[in-house]
């Protein structure tokens, strides 16, 4: 068989071909002729053949075929063997695939190998792609490794440690005493790669990171030398000293740092000393300072110390690399609140980055430029970020005119001011500002009452001739319906007023109507401004009447609506008219916790009664709401109203039927009821629901003595009493289930029936477990009303686990006290 080609050879055919498909066609002949080699057994060409298949790796072609050839060729005695064949394990194998596991004896063995090479090879596929078994097999070999005197192997079983600790870290403790040492080598790779090994192992184990903070002092002194030492060209960078292995040490320090008092004072004087020798002129230079910045601002520092940092980083805004004023953007906007006063100082450089081309330059500085915004500086800024506004592309829009309400609202100097500022953005950006800008701002002039004649004319001013900003438009449409009779008598003050007759401001608002731009909103903020011109206008109520009456036809069913009861008031309800549109009053803001049953109607609060829907006819499972109709003895019985949907599974529906035997029901057999045989009774709107989540009353009579209702084995039920001087017919019971036996009651369920001349409401226990030892109590309310005022008596129902036994007991109560029922 020939020779197969080498791979410089395979590299320069490759690139003559011309399509992808030419391509394609010659790594599929190479790979068939790698395939053959392999199958033969050709020890002699195993290196090139793989060499070859790696190349093709590269391309992105698949190469999973030469995996077993990679171990032979690390099982090999030549190094040049053992160098592709760790190459290639690295690259095609990895912990997924069961195959590298084959690699572990290997890889031992290299690790004690006489040569520091193989040794290195060894070190670093297994720091690249070693498993947790591999790890656990061959930590005591990388442990070895880092106490050896060859510096050579020592950086790279630091780094491999760096793996093992990520892969199982329960074996950090194995590498700490050879950890300490390290940083006594003047060897700067091993220097470097302990850094890295320390701040693995801090950021991985809070106790290693208490351990290491007495590493500080010496952290502390290496970095010294690095900044104080003379011209080194071994370690030399655009002038500076290793500035990889300074960077490396600033970021251990900083975590070392963090949160600790004692190391934060021992490195003040050494942050103070880089960030100002670092010479800035270089990128390298920059990078130290950044990652100096970055420490002083996450330890606990001196306060001039900070400002120095925030300093620097507008230093870094004046720099032309659009990278580093990205950063320093970045960094003091994480600064901003705690540093604010420091960060203000740099407040010309930062609104001047808004100016920049770059887009992540000026979004960066349009957030940081807001959360500089305080009542001081409110006037200057919103004059800039107004400006931008203008100017920037329409991505920004938004985030800017939201950024501006917030901020406006919160230290707007003046009414008048805070109205022109909204004004602003909306005639700008008027198209990108949040659904709620235009209630507020109409709240916003609601209130301000002085300003309604100054606001109307401004409005109608700016919607001249142009109705492309949608948002504006609506807002001078509800102004001009409020106030345009203070638009016609020209009062306004606070600039010379204008001269506008009825007719005028009609035109406008028809023109809106008619404008192609209007979106159906508008038009009904249109409309409904022209209805209410007809109680602020004498003169025009006919024409107002007639557009009225044309909109009535619209096929926008929104707009017809309104048309059609605007009719309805000017021919029905005439005599309602002007005081249905009177003006509004002063808004208030209204925030909502959540829903709740109670509706406000003119101020007066409404119950919503619960709807009652007639029972279905036929068999049907019996709700555990009427459970308890045979409870009490008589035909007189009335089921439970509940207010909520129970837990309780419906099977447990008959349950109580037949708990008294001898209770006979209205048109049921002598005998014990059945399911099918329990009369449907339809029951009224309960007068009470709808009150649950409300105070119960206002008027409260007290003085209702209490009741021990039920007392055994350990469980004890207690009534109180209130009752309502406005409707004295109510009785609200409120019972507390106490437990004095050592071990909680859990799924506690109570029921309860009444007379048929009652209704009774039961309200959702407070939790289902009564706790031992009377260390808490179940609280349960019970609404009574009581029309006829009968003396009350009630039959209860308990059931609940205890020690492990589900208990059941029923009870009479009969001993309310009078002040109760009558």
């Amino acid at each position: 068989m020939p020779a197969p080609i080498r791979l410089r050879e395979l590299i320069r055919t490759i690139r003559t071909a011309r399509t992808q498909a030419e391509e394609r066609e010659m790594i599929q002949k190479e790979c068939a002729a790698i395939r053959s080699s392999f199958r033969e057994e050709d020890n002699t060409y195993r290196c090139r053949n793989v060499a070859k298949l790696l190349y093709m790796h590269m391309l992105g072609y698949p190469a999973h075929f030469g995996q077993l050839e990679c171990l032979k060729l690390i099982a090999s005695q030549k190094f040049t063997d053992k160098r592709i064949g760790y190459l290639g394990a690295m690259l095609l194998l990895d912990e997924r695939q069961d195959v590298h596991l084959l690699m572990t004896n290997c890889i031992k063995n290299d690790l004690n190998h006489s040569t520091q090479f193989v040794q290195g090879l060894a070190l670093c596929t297994l720091g690249c792609m070693g498993s947790s078994e591999m790890c656990r097999d061959l930590a005591g070999e990388v442990e070895k490794l880092l106490k050896t005197s060859n510096s050579y192997l020592r950086k790279k079983a630091a780094l491999c440690a760096v793996h093992v600790i990520r892969k199982v870290p329960e074996l950090m403790e194995m590498f700490l005493p050879a950890t300490k040492n390290l940083l006594n080598e003047k060897n700067h790779g091993v220097l470097h790669t302990s850094v890295v090994l320390l701040t693995e192992m801090c950021e991985r184990s809070p106790d290693m990171l208490a351990h290491f903070r007495k590493l500080v002092p010496q952290l502390v002194r290496i970095l010294k030398n690095l900044i104080m030492s003379g011209y080194s060209p071994e370690h030399d960078v655009s002038g500076i000293s290793d500035p990889f292995l300074q960077v490396r040490i600033l970021r251990l320090l900083r975590i070392l740092g963090r949160n600790d008092d004692d190391s934060s004072e021992a490195m003040n004087d050494i942050l103070a000393q880089v960030a100002t020798n670092t010479e800035t002129s270089k990128n390298v230079g920059n990078a130290i300072l950044y990652e100096t910045v970055l420490t002083i601002m996450d330890i606990k520092s001196e306060s001039g110390l900070r400002v120095l940092a925030i300093n620097i980083l507008g230093r870094f805004l004046l720099n032309n690399d659009k990278n580093i004023r990205y950063v320093a953007l970045t960094s003091l906007l994480k600064t901003v609140q705690t540093d604010h006063n420091a960060v203000q100082r740099h407040r010309s450089t930062i609104v001047d980055c808004l100016k920049d081309l770059d887009v992540s330059i000026k979004r960066r500085a349009m957030e940081l430029s807001f959360a500089l915004v305080n009542g001081n500086n409110i006037r200057g800024m919103m004059k800039e970020l107004l400006y931008f506004l203008d100017s920037c592309e329409p991505e920004f829009k938004a985030d800017c005119a939201s950024g501006i309400f917030l901020a406006a609202e919160k230290y707007a100097p003046s009414k008048r001011w805070h109205i022109d500022t909204i004004m602003r953005v909306l005639t700008t950006a008027g198209s990108y500002v949040r659904d709620d800008a235009v209630p507020n701002l109409i709240q916003l002039i609601t209130n301000s009452v002085e300003m309604h004649a100054y606001t109307v004319q401004r409005l109608y001013k700016a919607i001249l001739g142009d109705y492309s900003q949608q948002p504006l438009v609506q807002v001078a449409a509800w102004c001009i319906g409020e106030y345009g009779d203070l638009l016609v008598s020209g009062q306004c003050e606070e600039e010379e007023p204008i001269q506008v007759t009825e007719d005028e401001v009609l035109d406008i608002l028809e023109s809106v109507l008619i404008s192609n731009m209007s979106t159906s909103v508008t038009r009904g903020y249109a409309l409904t401004a022209i209805m209410k011109l007809s109680t602020r206008f004498n003169s025009t109520v006919n024409r107002i009447k007639k557009v009225v009456s044309i909109y009535g036809s619209s096929i926008d069913v929104e707009l017809q609506q309104r048309a059609v009861e605007y009719n309805a008031l000017f021919k029905k309800y005439d005599h309602m008219r002007s005081a249905l549109l009177e003006r509004m009053p002063v808004m208030e803001k209204v925030t909502t916790n959540g829903p709740t049953e109670i509706v406000q109607t003119n101020g007066e609060t409404e119950p919503t009664p619960l709807e009652t829907k007639p029972p279905p006819s036929g068999p049907q499972p019996t709700s555990q709401a009427n459970d308890l109709l045979d409870l009490l003895g008589g035909n007189d019985i009335t089921p439970v109203i509940p207010t909520a949907p129970t837990s309780k599974p419906a099977s447990a529906g008959g349950e109580l039927l037949d708990l008294l035997g001898d209770i006979t029901l209205t048109g049921a057999p002598t005998a014990a009821p059945t399911p099918a045989s329990v009369p449907q009774i339809s029951q009224p709107p309960f007068l009470l629901d709808g009150l649950s989540s409300q105070p119960l009353f206002n008027d409260i009579t007290t003085g209702i003595p209490s009741i021990t209702a039920y007392s055994k084995n350990g469980l004890k039920i207690e009534f109180t009493f209130e009752r309502s001087n406005t409707n004295p017919s109510v009785t609200v019971i409120t019972i507390q289930a106490s437990n004095s036996t050592e071990l909680d009651m859990t799924d506690f369920v109570f029921q309860a029936a009444v007379p048929k001349t009652f209704q009774l409401q039961l309200l959702s226990p407070s939790s289902s477990i009564v706790p031992a030892f009377n260390t808490g109590t179940i609280t349960q309310v019970i609404k009574v009303l009581n029309p006829q005022k009968q003396q009350l008596r009630m039959r209860i129902k308990l059931t609940y686990n205890h020690k492990g036994s589900a208990m059941q007991d029923l009870a009479e109560v009969n001993n309310f006290p009078p002040q109760s029922w009558q």
